[in-house]
């Protein structure tokens, strides 16, 4: 997997410990930056950087406004950076996050993976704004996914089985 170093700033809302989401958020971006085939536009072997934003939906609702004009809250904002060793930022929020989990009967983590994922195909250049693109984001994140042992996200809930 290429190698990454994540930039981690814990604003607001209540995340899970560093520690515990750490291994989950290099794994995930790895897998990302792996499906998307994302070499380093540079040379000398440095790292790529991400900074990750963890924050509340009141925070990315001012940066949602601010930056694409949109009202209200949003799970995943990605802001990419021009080639270089700082791929960009990825702000996540909290609540909407795990609101969605919980809508969609999905474990928490395994859905901030998938954002985690997402915002990284951003960064290298995916996008979903017209329908091939979006097909292809989709499958690049179903591959990464797989790769780090969650389910694809876009399949149905699994219903347990009744006896």
């Amino acid at each position: 997997m290429p190698t990454v170093r994540i930039e981690i700033a814990v604003e607001a809302g209540d995340w899970p410990p560093e520690a515990a989401l750490r291994p989950l958020m290099e794994r995930a971006v790895g897998a990302a930056l792996q499906a998307a085939g994302w070499q380093p536009p540079f040379a000398g072997g440095e790292p790529a950087e991400i900074s990750v934003v963890l924050t509340d939906d009141a925070a990315i609702a001012r940066l949602n406004e601010a930056w694409r004009g949109k009202k209200g809250p949003t799970n995943v904002l990605s802001y990419p950076q021009p080639p270089g060793p700082l791929l960009g930022d990825i702000v996540l929020a909290e609540e909407t996050l795990r609101g969605e989990a919980i809508a969609s009967e999905k474990e928490f983590l395994d859905h901030f993976a998938h954002l985690l994922v997402h915002g990284c195909l951003h960064l290298v250049g995916f996008d979903h704004q017209i329908e091939t693109e979006a097909e292809e984001m989709e499958t690049l994140e179903r591959q990464a996914l797989a790769q780090i042992g969650i389910a694809d996200p876009y399949g149905e809930p699994e219903v347990p089985a009744t006896r």
